[in-house]
């Protein structure tokens, strides 16, 4: 006759098996608020999704161990978890839509060109995941309305679309993408310069070589008279 053994227990008291998995569902949760909260911090949008933490994590520790490193030596153990959470700061990008950054508008009448130079990124080569960082210069036409965006949301913008791997190409073109939709402008001009870590650290390494990318639509492309005012703004 086979004999099954009684539950282990602790001076008398049998362990609590649901109260270990409420903890762990606490746990989890909190890592999920927390993750949220750096999201929002970073772009001011409520997330649509949280990353996979312990995928991450898990990804971080089997890299440690390809190139030879022992994952769970001091000074590198707990990197994992700490790439983990800073994926959501440096990939926030990939959890909101950038056309919802530019959700408040103001009826101001105003048919000239705003523009905001000068504001720097920092964003990640989908290539070699190696940084690439420099600066954006975003300039639109209000809409026939006279509808503007606040400033800080501009800088915020770009931001949203460099907090991902990416190209400077494509990132560009997101920046102009996301003003389109949101603003209906008359003409939308985006001109980023960029240093690429990917081409100064390792491969050609040709430090502080930089590269230079635009997107120019509607009254900017369209009108000579208007692009070439913008140029000018854009000099300085």
């Amino acid at each position: 006759m086979s004999v099954h053994p009684l539950p282990h227990t602790t001076n008398g008291v049998e362990p609590h098996l649901d109260d270990d998995v409420e903890v762990l569902a606490a746990d989890r949760a909190e890592n999920v608020a927390a993750s949220q909260r750096r999201v929002r911090h970073i772009t001011g949008i409520e997330p649509s999704r949280t990353f996979d933490h312990q995928k991450i994590a898990q990804a971080v520790r089997l890299l440690f161990e390809a190139i030879g490193e022992d994952p769970d030596r001091p000074g590198i153990a707990d990197t994992p978890a700490r790439v983990a959470r800073e994926y959501d700061e440096i990939f926030a990008g990939l959890l909101v839509d950038p056309a919802d950054v530019l959700s408040v508008t103001f009826d101001e009448a105003y048919d000239e060109i705003v523009m905001m130079r000068d504001i720097e990124f920092h964003s990640m080569c989908e290539h070699h995941l190696v940084p690439f960082t420099g600066h954006a210069h975003v300039a639109y036409l209000p809409n026939a309305n006279g509808q503007v965006t606040g400033l800080s949301k501009l800088a915020r913008l770009v931001d949203v679309c460099a907090k991902r791997p990416g190209l400077q190409e494509r990132m560009t073109a997101m920046i102009a993408d996301a003003l389109e939709r949101a603003l209906e402008p008359r003409g939308v001009m985006v001109v980023v310069e960029a240093r690429h870590f990917c081409m100064e650290m390792r491969g050609i390494r040709k430090p502080g070589a930089q590269t230079v990318t635009s997107t120019v639509r509607g009254k900017f492309r369209d009108d000579p008279k208007t692009r070439a005012e913008a140029m000018m703004l854009l000099k300085g």
